[in-house]
């Protein structure tokens, strides 16, 4: 009886550890990838069964939701939250979702009981890892996934061990859930059949139930290409190509970054002290990791996380020889599933690893067992970090969601386009504004909001001038950085650096409003290059490149001053190989001027009659019969334009 109060004591202490991370954050603003989750779930209101078909603006692009990396599960929890409430709103939303950060610690503390001597403090090594505590705050779909995955590597053990057909319809259910939350389910498959290899290997329906994940996954993608026509996986795959996406150098960078991240599963120096009696070549490999990243990036933070990240990964490799078979399935878990993870991500994410975050702390509770006071320092310390990297990733998206309330009056009377992603574009939508498009045209009196940080595209203004209307800096009194202006964090993506984040008091981003200005065409013959351009191009026409000319789309309006004489329009131009580009038409002032056909491509100057010109600033329209998109260029192209303007 006093071992069961102190199990029911234990327990209560995980549950509550828990609830306490995430209560403070209930009014967490929209953040990151939350945006494209609601807009499926919105879409699901009309179509419930295809949340994964909606349309979103993204860098600029309309785009095809059934690209996205992760299947509808979350989109579907999101879209019944939103029937639930009737609208979307933050506090309600994050008390639901702290069901996946309980469900998860449950998991964990069944299968530390299983495999750790020391369980409650297992447990609590788990659930402060940064990545839970920052990421469970948000409604992307990692804990939702983290929490189903666990469900069912937990259900599946107990049902191997007691040989439970009822805790493995348990599994099956679970599995079935997270193969619809996350591509990276798959990598359950070996993990499930080495732990049932190693001891049950007889029991026959186990071996049917690991096989969950790879039938549900290609139950949905057949049901979706039956009823759509087209399989998620193939529009994935073509969004692959077209944003370069597994190309060598993401791969390798997205490896780096998650070899670092690895390091701060835990805090390093349980890492340290746990693999002191690693081999020579798992230490050796460390030293050598850490020497290197010393020419990748010299900052300590990274060298010596990439290092530990790598000994770690030895540590593991080598307990594959422990007599321990408990040992050994943990280590292969850990194994197994950063193989994969190499493999299947580009961005390296520190939230990729959350599905190895149990077996690293079940592991490191069995190798200092007999430390708990260090297992305990450890957590602390974790905590600490794990806590303080979520008030500033509170103060981040605070800020976006703090300058839309401040232009809710301007929203209400003005035009607004949202120049950025994230929360940014969430509330700035919510209050009317509208996502900004590659060579999208904004008018005069329209303000245009953006971030320095937010992915901003280049834009035209339509024959106006920007002026600034207001300014404003998003800062933290805590000098540690998930995303940030000059940081090198490569906490949510390695391509903006390698570092597991970042130490740093700059601004996390800056927001700027501005509103467009009217201003008249000064250049009558207008050069791509020249300082004015980007003041009369009002659509269709891409930015600089080699300083010299512009790529068009389909289609492309600029401003033009008006000569005082009639003089011919010229139009300078160039048709590359790979365009199927053949046939141009020139309107001014919505009248045909010139209309040309091409037999072959090669560079060209078309030139009219000479125009009398009515109106002062004469609109100069551009079509071209066939435009192309190359791989890995999202933009619709068709010609270079190298001029265009009235001259004699």
């Amino acid at each position: 009886m006093p071992g069961g109060s102190a199990t029911a004591r234990s327990l209560l202490l995980v549950l509550a550890v828990a609830l306490l991370i995430r209560l403070p954050f209930l009014n967490q603003a929209i953040q990151g990838d939350d945006v494209y989750y609601l807009a499926g779930a919105q879409h699901a209101q009309i179509d419930p069964l295809h949340p994964n078909h909606a349309r979103y603006a993204f860098l600029g692009e309309i785009v095809d939701m059934r690209g996205h990396p992760h299947p509808p599960f979350n989109a579907w929890f999101l879209a019944g939250l939103l029937a639930l409430f009737g609208d979307i709103h933050e506090v309600p939303f994050h008390a639901v979702y702290i069901l996946f950060s309980i469900v998860a610690a449950l998991a964990m503390w069944s299968l530390a009981r299983r495999f750790s001597p020391r369980p409650l403090l297992a447990t609590l090594l788990f659930l402060a890892t940064p990545a839970f505590v920052v990421n469970g705050n948000s409604f992307e779909s990692d804990l939702p996934f983290l929490a189903l995955w666990m469900a069912s590597i937990a259900c599946f053990i107990l049902a191997v061990d007691r040989r439970s057909g009822r805790w493995l319809v348990t599994s099956v259910v679970a599995m079935a859930a997270a193969a619809l939350s996350a591509y990276q389910s798959a990598l359950i498959v070996p993990i499930l059949a080495l732990y049932l290899w190693w001891n049950r290997r007889d029991w026959r329906p186990a071996w049917g139930a690991i096989l969950t994940v790879p039938a549900v996954l290609a139950a949905w993608q057949i049901w979706e290409r039956a009823s759509t026509g087209e399989m998620p996986m193939a529009v994935l795959g073509g969004y692959f190509q077209t944003y370069g996406l597994q190309a060598l150098l993401p791969k390798l960078r997205s490896a780096a970054a998650l070899t670092t991240h690895s390091a701060w599963i835990v805090f390093p120096i349980l890492v340290l002290v746990a693999c002191r009696r690693a081999g020579r070549l798992a230490w050796l490999a460390a030293i050598v990791a850490a020497a290197g990243g010393v020419f990748v990036d010299p900052n300590p933070l990274f060298w010596a996380s990439f290092g530990t990240g790598v000994l770690l990964l030895g540590w593991c490799i080598g307990r594959l020889r422990d007599p321990d078979i408990e040992g050994r399935f943990l280590a292969a878990w850990i194994l197994l599933f950063f193989t994969g993870a190499l493999v299947l991500f580009f961005a390296g994410s520190a939230r990729y690893l959350l599905p190895m975050a149990a077996p690293v702390a079940l592991l490191m509770s069995r190798a200092l067992s007999d430390r708990p006071r260090l297992l305990a320092a450890a957590f602390v310390l974790q905590l600490v970090l794990g806590l303080s990297l979520s008030i500033v990733n509170y103060q981040h998206w605070d800020g976006y969601r703090n300058f839309a309330r401040d232009f809710r009056n301007e929203s209400e009377t003005r035009r607004v386009w949202i120049n950025g992603e994230w929360g940014l574009r969430y509330y700035f939508e919510a209050d009317g504004g509208l996502p900004l498009l590659r060579s999208q045209a904004v008018s005069p009196d329209d303000i245009v909001v953006s971030s320095e940080l937010a992915f901003p595209i280049p834009f035209t203004t339509g024959g106006g001038v920007l002026v600034p209307l207001a300014e404003r800096p998003i800062e933290s009194f805590i000098p540690l950085r998930l995303l940030g202006l000059g940081a090198r964090s490569g906490y949510s993506t390695a391509s903006i650096g390698l570092r597991p984040f970042d130490v740093t008091t700059g601004p996390i981003d800056r927001l700027h409003a501005q509103v467009v200005a009217a201003r008249k065409p000064v250049l009558a013959d207008l050069p791509m290059n020249a300082p004015e351009a980007a003041q009369q191009i009002v659509s269709g026409i891409y930015e600089l490149e080699a300083g010299t000319w512009r790529w068009m789309s389909g289609r492309a309006v600029l401003l033009l001053h008006a000569p005082a004489t009639p003089l011919p329009l010229h139009v300078t131009l160039y048709i590359p190989d790979n365009s199927p580009a053949r046939r141009i038409t020139i309107a001014v002032d919505g009248t045909l001027a010139i209309d040309r056909t091409f037999s072959s491509p090669g560079s060209y100057t078309v030139s009219s009659e000479p125009l009398r010109i009515t109106s002062e600033s004469p609109t100069v329209t551009i079509t071209v019969d066939k435009t192309f998109s190359p791989a890995g260029d999202h933009r619709s192209l068709s010609i270079i334009l190298n001029a265009v303007g009235f001259a004699r």
